[in-house]
């Protein structure tokens, strides 16, 4: 923008210059033309009384010779035959005779170009009658004098004009862009999760409205978030009251595995409460992820993951697989945020299939993304599309519950864990992930799957697996890649994953 504006004063301001200093510089070249024939006619007025009162030669010689012109060689006196006297020709002459005929016979003054300039003849009557010529000569320098110093000046006015020009369209390019600049760069830093980005109020006056406008929406912004993580910390707050009831009467359970897990259970997600109470009410803004300091290793929270949820498994006779965790998998998000959605999806797995179903967790490793894919052998999903619609089911019911759950009732998310809480959350959150769909789901959990592919650049798609039920793909991206590489590098990722059997 600011060259842009340069270049258009620059053309502008050359054509404006060429517009007037040209027609100006040849009036002054015109005028220096008039002003040496002017001086011309005056030397050659001045000889006209002299032939008006003698044509003798030795006087008219006498006059050319005391004359400025004729001093100065440039003067000529042409005087016709009278009687018994012959023609005279007194000075320097420089015009053709025929010239000076031409200008006796037609009684008017007239300019002819001779060898190096112009002549001016001027007739003169004497007393005979006769018209006498006289001759000055002009030469080219007197013609052209001032014309060149003239032009010298019209050019050097001209280009400081343009200069002047563009030197001022710079500074008002300068004083645009910057604004616009600043304008960009803090929209950049916003969208990047630095919510205190503001932009300066000056500028112009429509970049200074679009300052004002900026951050009165950054302003917004952070009062919306501010609300929102209020809204959470007061929303998981209310459960410390059921929580409370909940813990007495785990308390008056008695002795026994089941009640000493269930008391553990408790207890870990009261934990879990008072820290979604504390993580709301931080005022710092989470770090984006793919930043340099935010991300995990997927391996290790894979294997930990799988070897937590392998006594459930173990309980329910199902099979439980993993590949792809022997090396260590880097990938831009927070180790929580992936935890929650693995718990999510393998919580989707025990809830909604029937017990013995197997299962697998295998991960595919590209330079430029991660493939989580969890697969059951379950009877699948009706309508992948509307399972990760999130809410599309509608509000739970208990009937749907008892339905969704088959009959266990809480019993999977507490048998033989030290980390209930983690199991009880994410069967909270998967019920979006049933094979028959249910009315009763809330869509939470493919939910928090599909945010945290989709924090990436990537995302979740459902599938058949090849175990014969669900296939949930994880596509995570690990750079800033063009979506339709990242998926054709992905697609033929995992076919090469699938023709290696998972350990």
């Amino acid at each position: 923008m600011r060259w842009a504006l340069v270049k258009v004063c620059l053309a502008v301001t050359t054509m404006v210059v060429a517009a007037f200093a040209v027609p100006l510089g040849l009036v002054i070249q015109e005028m220096a033309r008039d002003r040496a024939f002017s001086s011309a006619e005056r030397h050659a007025a001045g000889m006209g009384p002299t032939l008006s009162i003698t044509t003798d030669r030795a006087e008219l010689t006498r006059a050319v010779a005391t004359s400025e012109a004729g001093g100065d060689g440039r003067m000529a006196v042409h005087v016709p035959a009278v009687g018994a006297h012959p023609a005279l020709t007194i000075g320097d002459r420089r015009a053709h005779p025929h010239d000076v005929a031409s200008t006796r016979e037609q009684g008017r003054a007239r300019t002819v170009t001779v060898s190096g300039g112009y002549a001016l003849l001027q007739p003169f009557a004497i007393g005979s009658g006769e018209i006498a010529v006289v001759e000055i000569h002009v030469p080219e320098s007197e013609v052209s004098k001032g014309v060149t110093t003239a032009w010298l000046v019209l050019a050097g006015v001209g280009v400081g004009l343009v200069i002047g020009s563009v030197a001022v369209a710079d500074r008002l390019g300068v004083r645009m862009v910057q604004p616009a600049r600043r304008l960009v760069g803090a929209a950049r830093d916003l969208g990047d999760g630095k919510l205190t980005a503001r932009v300066p109020e000056e500028g112009p006056t429509e970049l200074r409205l679009a300052a004002v406008a900026f951050n009165s929406m950054a302003d917004q912004v952070v009062h919306l978030l501010a609300n929102e993580r209020e809204l959470a910390a007061d929303l998981s707050h209310r459960l410390r009251t059921p929580l409370t009831v909940l813990r007495l009467n785990a308390a008056s359970l008695g002795d026994g595995p089941a009640a000493e897990q269930t008391r553990i259970a408790v207890e870990k997600l009261e934990r879990e409460v008072d820290t979604i109470i504390r993580t709301a009410r931080d005022a710092k803004p989470r770090t984006v992820a793919g930043r340099q300091g935010a991300g995990c290793d997927a391996a290790e929270v894979i294997r930990e993951r799988m070897e937590f949820w392998s006594a459930l498994a173990e309980d329910e006779g199902r099979e439980a697989r993993v590949a792809g965790v022997e090396r260590p998998v880097w990938i831009p998000v927070a180790r929580a945020d992936l935890v929650a959605a693995l718990d999510a999806l393998l919580g989707n797995v025990f809830r909604h299939t029937r017990e013995g179903a197997a299962f697998a967790v295998d991960v595919h490793s590209g330079e430029d993304a991660v493939i989580v894919l969890v697969s059951d052998a379950g009877d699948g999903i009706a309508d992948p599309k509307a399972a990760l619609a999130r809410g599309n089911s509608g509000a739970m019911n208990s009937a749907n519950c008892t339905n969704g759950l088959n009959g266990r009732n809480g019993r999977d998310a507490l048998k033989g864990t030290d980390d209930a809480g983690d199991a009880g959350d994410a069967g909270d959150a998967g019920d979006a992930g049933d094979a028959g769909g249910a009315v009763g789901s809330t869509g939470l959990g493919l939910d928090i799957a599909r945010r945290l592919a989709e924090s990436t650049g990537g995302d979740v798609r459902i599938g058949r697996s090849v175990l014969g039920g669900t296939e949930v793909r994880l596509w995570l991206q690990r750079g800033a890649v063009r979506p339709s590489v990242g998926r054709r590098a992905a697609r033929a990722m995992v076919r090469r994953r699938r023709r290696t059997p998972a350990r």
